[in-house]
């Protein structure tokens, strides 16, 4: 990036709250280096208008995965929006699509999908790396809900584990508790030292080749875009090998599960289809060594 581009720096109102240094940080390193116009959105409509009106001016993101996730979804929709308007123009492909640079900023499990796709951790090189690095082309996975995936996908989505209420101070008498405890020793056998992994049942179809049925157990399935399609993972229980393919399409039915989209859990659904397209974004990354 020459000195002479323009920037359009969107700062994500959660990456504003939780570490205004490292705004200020990234934010004096890029308007040192390019003209750069700051937008502070409020909410995710103005962040839309905001990247919408940016005419010529090159996006950078402020923030953590979930407002990356949020700029390219747009940038996808408003490509798709102008190849239905003008299929010949494939939605502006040729000069390909606009690419996304991406200062990082939230606790690492929130940037980890930024990082797996090559964004520097710290604030002073993603910034330098945003004005000095180059664009590289990157798989998307579209789900037929226009939900996209960047990185991984996992179905289903683990959800959060609930933690157990606090212990209530006893009030018996001793003698009752001494009772009790006997009791409990006679009833109560040892804990498992694991706890099982739990498996799930899913239709799995790749290309419409069917992978897995619903009376087959799975602990789960792994996807990425990689190379023009989607690199799958079966899991299975137990100790049986996982099996891999290659599709440029996914479809997974089953009783409602949820599934994990990078870092964001969707559902419970009990469809849903995810196709790959190649080269569908860009992402601004270091430049490699020579």
């Amino acid at each position: 990036m020459s000195a002479h581009d323009q920037l359009l720096v969107i700062i994500d109102p959660v990456a504003r709250r939780s570490d205004g240094e490292s705004v200020r940080i990234a934010k004096d390193v890029l308007s040192a280096g390019a003209e750069a116009k700051i937008c502070l959105p409020d909410g995710p409509e103005e962040f839309a208008r905001a990247l919408a009106r940016r005419g010529s001016r090159h996006p950078v993101v402020l923030g953590d995965d979930r407002a990356l996730l949020r700029t390219v979804t747009l940038l996808q929709r408003e490509r798709d929006r102008d190849r239905d308007r003008d299929p010949d123009s494939a939605g502006g492909t040729a000069g390909g699509p606009t690419a996304v640079a991406m200062v990082p900023i939230g606790a690492p499990d929130r940037v980890a999908t930024a990082r797996a796709l090559g964004v520097p951790p710290g604030t002073v090189a993603a910034a330098r790396a945003v004005l000095d690095g180059a664009v590289r082309r990157l798989d998307l996975l579209v789900d037929d809900s226009d939900g996209v995936v960047l990185d991984r996908l996992d179905v289903p989505a683990a959800g959060p584990a609930t933690p157990s209420p606090a212990p209530v101070a006893p009030t018996a008498s001793p003698t009752v508790w001494d009772t009790c405890r006997s009791l409990v020793r006679t009833l109560v056998r040892p804990a498992p030292t694991a706890l099982a992994t739990p498996v799930h049942r899913l239709r799995v179809e790749a290309d419409g080749v069917l992978l897995s049925d619903l009376d087959t157990p799975l602990t789960g399935l792994t996807a990425r875009a990689l190379g023009g399609a989607l690199a799958l993972t079966l899991h299975p229980p137990g100790d049986a090998p996982v099996r891999t393919a290659t599709a440029r399409t996914l479809t997974v039915a089953g009783p409602d599960f949820r599934y994990r989209a990078d870092t964001a859990v969707t559902g419970p659904v009990r469809r849903r289809t995810w196709t790959v397209r190649a080269g569908a974004w860009a992402l601004t990354v270091p430049r490699e060594a020579p």
